[in-house]
């Protein structure tokens, strides 16, 4: 298997003359979902797909309450999540309330193994 790219011309307008620069592209193949990814798990263990199905579904339900909680997940394998959140600045701490957050985000921080599996990618140009 390999990461397929191509290449993508971004302009700099910010200089003078304007410049154009080539950046590698990540091109996608597809996308596995829950009944794929149940799939190739039941194929790999000795339990069911409908098995992988409800624990697949389970984690990621148990994940969501987890982060809503206000804790960092980790799972050793895969890697850890946690919230973020945004907000308009203020002058001092006082100023800042529930009113001042406008959204969060969660972060993925991947583990060494998953770290060590980009080291191990090959990669193949595409037109």
């Amino acid at each position: 298997m390999s990461i397929s790219f191509k290449m993508v011309s971004k302009k700099n307008n910010l200089v003078s003359p304007p410049q154009t620069k080539y950046y590698p592209y990540a091109v996608n193949n597809g996308a596995d979902g829950l009944d794929s990814l149940a799939d190739i798990v039941a194929s790999q263990s000795t339990i069911s797909k409908a098995d992988c199905c409800g624990v697949i579904m389970a984690l990621t339900k148990v994940i969501g309450e987890s982060l809503s909680d206000g804790s960092i997940v980790r799972i050793d394998s895969l890697g850890s999540f946690q919230i973020t959140v945004q907000g308009l600045p203020g002058e001092s701490p006082d100023e800042l309330g529930k009113a001042t957050i406008k959204g969060a985000n969660i972060i993925y921080k991947p583990s060494k193994n998953m770290k060590n599996m980009l080291n191990g990618l090959i990669y193949k140009r595409t037109r």
